[in-house]
């Protein structure tokens, strides 16, 4: 490992920002620093080998992800075996990590929090969803309908996501059959929506898992049977009902999903086409984020 060098990864469409202003403080202060800065941005095309092969080239002492939570996931997936703390700027569409972590401050700010000593950070769990990484939150339903079509729009940002609520709920499909299975129960019932939460929020700030803890060895399957506007509007209000008939919570540290008929998945914000069959479980291994000073 280069004590001098510093890898930052950029994705630069995500949030619908410009990253070059960024990208140019970053640079400052690596300089102001005496560190060496060495700046890969994501393309879509090979990400994932890129960024593991850029790390071997450079063996930076830290790794400065500027992106959304899909990024953070892409980084953390790609250099899964290193002993790395992850150092975040959240300029993504989707910020919910950096939200639950306590890092939307200014940019300068959170520069200075991905530069400090690295004994700050905090180690979180992440799950693994059919052999993929999930370090946040991932769902089936209708919040990945919402992300499909997101993706599908012109308009990027937390404009374009306000754009495509409204039409999502409005042509939100019927519920589908589904059958939940832990060491503990078996759990058959209809849903609109069921999140794998290993955190608290959403990029919106919306809280769907009030009981997550990232550092726990558990994660919460949040089973939604039905959601109408009265529903979802108590949801993006943060007043999730869990106590109702609508929201079923369960913890654990492993499941098996299986759902009548394919349904529309996502990861981290990332949409992953249709699933039936989900086999979760708990990472024995963890993630160092770097965190505020305490």
């Amino acid at each position: 490992m280069e004590k001098n060098n510093v890898m930052m990864v950029v994705n630069p469409i995500s949030g619908g920002v410009d990253k070059a202003a960024l990208i140019e403080q970053v640079s400052h202060y690596a300089q102001y620093l005496n560190l060496n800065l060495y700046c890969i941005e994501t393309t879509g095309v090979d990400d994932l080998q890129n960024i593991k092969a850029y790390y071997t080239q450079y063996h930076p002492e830290r790794v400065i992800i500027a992106g959304g939570d899909g990024t953070i996931k892409l980084v953390a997936e790609a250099l899964e075996q290193e002993d790395v703390v992850f150092a975040i700027l959240p300029v993504g569409s989707a910020n919910g990590l950096a939200t639950d972590l306590g890092l939307i401050k200014s940019q300068e700010e959170n520069i200075a929090i991905a530069f400090q000593n690295h004994n700050h950070f905090v180690s979180i769990d992440f799950i693994s969803i059919n052999n993929r990484m999930c370090i946040h939150l991932s769902d089936l339903g209708l919040n990945a309908d919402l992300i499909k079509n997101y993706e599908e729009s012109a308009i990027r940002g937390k404009l374009g996501y306000a754009l495509q609520i409204f039409k999502t709920v409005s042509h939100a499909g019927k519920s589908f059959r589904v059958s939940i299975k832990n060491e503990e129960q078996l759990i058959e019932t209809k849903a609109q929506m069921i999140v794998i939460a290993n955190s608290q929020k959403y990029g919106t700030g919306v809280v769907i898992n009030p009981i997550g803890i990232m550092s726990d060895g558990k994660f919460e399957l949040i089973i939604l049977r039905t959601i109408t506007f009265s529903v979802f509007l108590k949801i993006i209000l943060g007043k999730i009902p869990i106590s109702s008939g609508h929201v079923t919570v369960i913890s654990t540290d492993k499941a098996l999903i299986n759902i009548n008929k394919p349904t529309s998945f996502q990861i981290d914000g990332e949409y992953c086409g249709t699933e039936t069959n989900l086999d979760i479980s708990i990472s024995k291994r963890k993630l160092k984020i770097a965190t505020l000073k305490i």
